[in-house]
């Protein structure tokens, strides 16, 4: 065997020796290789499932593989949580979390939750909205003010309605009847479209949802905005008080969509998704988009977006938060 001959063996070995060592990251550095499941944990038509094709159109465009939508409704977004915190970590499905499953259900189903907090890694967060207080044209109050008066002479009339049971927004109108003093009947529903088809239909008096999901219904007049719940008004809608402009400066809660992954998905994926939502907040025709639906950006970084490490960070916060106002409440659901 000559010399050139044991030069060219060395390196054929070597090369093989490296293979296995070089390949995770090779694959890692070509996700996505396949199409993504984006699971939705509500129904079609609110404001996650909104949200989420806002975000899966720009994620394929940027990433270059399609990301499909899953909606997987039921138990306050806890069973299309659940269905992401035990698929395969491999990035190929990812769950369009919300304050609900990802920080308020932890407090109001304490002890019975399918998965914890450590069984979901954390990629970004997409955008905050406001959650807009409402009533249907029947109901002959035009303020937040005149809506408690009417509760207090009218007990156990009232009916208020939310997407679900132990969302933002059921929380919501459970902020609002302690800090008013009144009694309202939560009626839960599966999803912001029969919600709002009830209350526009006269059969529920008073409902609470995300703004995106009902704000074409409150500029269109079929419904009637009594508030905001944020510290602010909103762009959107600005002649809609905030909550404590109306006198109750307790009641303020800003929901909130973001992207979580199964824990143990590999660090190089989720910081490419990371970097890759970060990316889409920022284009000037996404932030337009949301702001139209009465959205803010994430705003978890100094320059006004998100990563990993910032969302993770802000749902340990959420979750502290939303326990210690669900305890307050007395809400615990079965």
């Amino acid at each position: 065997m000559t010399s050139n001959d044991r030069f060219g063996r060395r390196i054929v070995l070597g090369a093989l020796l490296a293979a296995p060592l070089a390949s995770p990251a090779l694959a890692q550095g070509q996700y996505p290789m396949r199409p993504v499941r984006l699971v939705v944990p509500f129904a079609p038509a609110g404001t996650t499932d909104i949200a989420a094709r806002i975000l899966a159109e720009r994620l394929h465009a940027r990433l270059g593989q399609p990301f499909t939508i899953d909606n997987r409704p039921g138990a306050g977004g806890n069973i299309g949580s659940d269905v992401v915190a035990k698929a395969d970590p491999d990035g190929y499905t990812l769950l369009m979390q919300t304050i609900s499953s990802g920080a308020i259900n932890y407090g109001l189903y304490a002890g019975r939750m399918p998965y914890k907090p450590e069984d979901l890694a954390a990629v970004g967060l997409m955008l905050r909205v406001p959650n807009a207080i409402f009533v249907t044209n029947a109901l002959p109050v035009n303020t937040l003010a005149e809506l408690v008066a009417y509760a207090k002479a009218n007990p156990g009339k009232l009916n208020i309605g939310s997407s679900g049971a132990g969302t933002s927004l059921h929380m919501t109108g459970e902020l609002l009847k302690l800090e008013a003093g009144i009694e309202m009947t939560h009626i839960p529903f599966r999803g912001a479209g029969p919600m709002l088809a009830e209350v526009i239909a006269g059969r529920v008096e008073v409902g609470v949802d995300n703004l995106p999901s009902v704000i074409g219904h409150l500029r269109d007049g079929r419904l009637r905005a009594l508030a905001v719940t944020t510290a602010t008004r909103t762009p959107a809608l600005p002649e809609v008080p905030t909550t404590a402009e109306a006198g109750f400066p307790g009641v303020e809660a800003t929901a909130w969509f973001g992207v979580q992954a199964p824990a143990g998905t590999p660090r190089p994926i989720l910081d490419r998704l990371g970097a890759a939502i970060d990316a889409i907040v920022k284009e000037p025709a996404t932030a337009a988009r949301i702001a139209e639906l009465g959205g803010m950006p994430p705003a978890l970084t100094p320059d006004g977006g998100t990563t990993p490490a910032a969302f993770a960070s802000f749902i340990r916060s959420e979750i502290t938060k939303w326990g210690e106002i669900v305890n307050r409440a007395g809400v615990k659901l079965e």
